[in-house]
């Protein structure tokens, strides 16, 4: 959820302090490939590499490190770098939400890629023994490894929490999803909401299994402004403090989710638009 900015800066420094000879390397790697295009999500390496050699390449994202690292780190020769190579792409199809980009001339909006789970919620009762008024609620803070003191949070009436394995989670009420051995998809799709911190993937593929999301506040990050909105608009939400994601205190955010009228799923068709386009792009 924080960012560590100071490091982030000097690794930054240190990858781009032989920026030429890493592009002549990648470069190097893509004609030993024999690669034909590049399609980057969204690294700016093999963008630059490709560039150099002449080959098609295009970027992919619902953000760019171009403008996260400006945020952080202000705007400098690693930053007009960085964008560069995604300025100078055949183009950079910005999934729906995303950041504005508005630097960049080459965007191409798509709409929202998800993939889709099934319900299989019905399976899940029958094999963790819960009775079908319980409600279940996946916790998921993103690709980055984190972990949330549940075991300090205070039982909430009729709900339990799924949790991934690693965690340990010494509560009565946690459950390790791992166990179930089922796609993160049909998972999502078979919880009643979703516990989150603002991200593509959380924020797009539960609105589109019509799961409602609970999520931590997430302000610095710059790419949430687009993302909860978007959510706001076509899911159903509620956003937390820190402090109460630390303690436990959601039973009242929960339960006006759970109230909220129903909302008819998002459909993500991004992906067939953004493989339409990759098949008319490449040579």
């Amino acid at each position: 959820i924080d960012v560590l900015a100071t490091e982030s800066r000097c690794a930054y420094q240190a990858f781009h302090a032989n920026w030429s000879q890493r592009v002549q390397q990648e470069a190097q790697l893509l004609r030993d490939l024999k690669a034909d295009m590049v399609f980057s999500n969204v690294g700016y390496l093999p963008l630059a590499g490709a560039q150099h050699v002449g080959i098609a390449n295009a970027a992919l994202c619902s953000l760019n490190w171009s403008d996260i690292y400006r945020h952080y780190c202000g705007d400098d020769a690693i930053a007009v770098q960085i964008q560069q190579c995604y300025a100078h792409a055949d183009a950079f199809l910005r999934a729906t939400p995303g950041m504005d980009m508005s630097n960049l001339k080459n965007i191409l909006p798509v709409a929202p890629i998800a993939d889709i789970g099934r319900n299989r919620r019905d399976e899940i009762n029958r094999r963790l023994h819960l009775s079908g008024a319980e409600k279940l609620v996946l916790i998921s803070m993103g690709g980055i490894a984190s972990r949330l003191p549940i075991e300090h949070w205070p039982r909430i009436a009729g709900v339990r929490w799924l949790v991934q394995q690693s965690w340990q989670a010494q509560h009565p009420d946690a459950l390790d999803f791992e166990t179930l051995a089922m796609p993160f998809p049909d998972l999502l799709a078979s919880c009643d909401a979703l516990l989150c911190k603002p991200g593509y993937g959380s924020f797009v593929e539960a609105p589109c299994s019509g799961v409602p999301v609970l999520y931590v506040s997430r302000a610095e990050w710059p790419e949430s402004s687009a993302l909860i909105a978007w959510l706001q608009q076509h899911g159903i939400s509620c956003e937390v403090s820190r402090e109460q994601l630390e303690c436990g205190d959601l039973a009242n955010e929960l339960t006006a989710l759970w109230q909220h009228k129903k909302i008819a799923p998002v459909l993500a068709t991004g992906a067939t638009q953004v493989a339409q386009w990759l098949a008319e792009k490449l040579p």
